[in-house]
């Protein structure tokens, strides 16, 4: 059974810094796509962040460029999302996602996802 552990959330300033992790477990995602989504408080869901499966290709959301960094590591079957200078708008559960099938930053295109961890930034 294939499943996605987030951790790393919690309340935090604005302009502060946290790191979420996501753990993998019950097959190995080398080849596939990881990603990063959050979701407010009366929003859709959004695309954060995104890395290949080697770890070569990021992509990010316009609102993180530069505040964020995604990463994984295949031998430990995680990914991170380090997030910098954060903000209040930055407040959301974030998820974890694995295995795009299609467009990476489409919430549609993933097959796994965690339960997601909650994230606030206080102002």
């Amino acid at each position: 059974q294939v499943q996605l552990d987030e951790s790393g959330g919690g309340l935090v300033q604005a302009g502060g810094s946290l790191r979420v992790s996501c753990a993998a477990s019950g097959r190995t995602f080398s080849s596939d796509f990881m990603a990063w989504f959050r979701q407010a408080p009366g929003k859709e869901r959004e695309f954060v962040a995104a890395i290949s499966g080697s770890g070569g290709r990021t992509y990010y959301a316009d609102s993180v460029k530069g505040r964020g960094t995604i990463s994984r590591d295949n031998a430990k079957n995680t990914v991170d999302l380090q997030m910098n200078s954060l903000k209040p708008e930055d407040t959301a559960v974030y998820y974890c996602a694995a295995a795009a099938r299609a467009s990476y930053y489409r919430f549609s295109s993933y097959r796994y996802w965690g339960q997601g961890t909650q994230v606030t930034v206080s102002s």
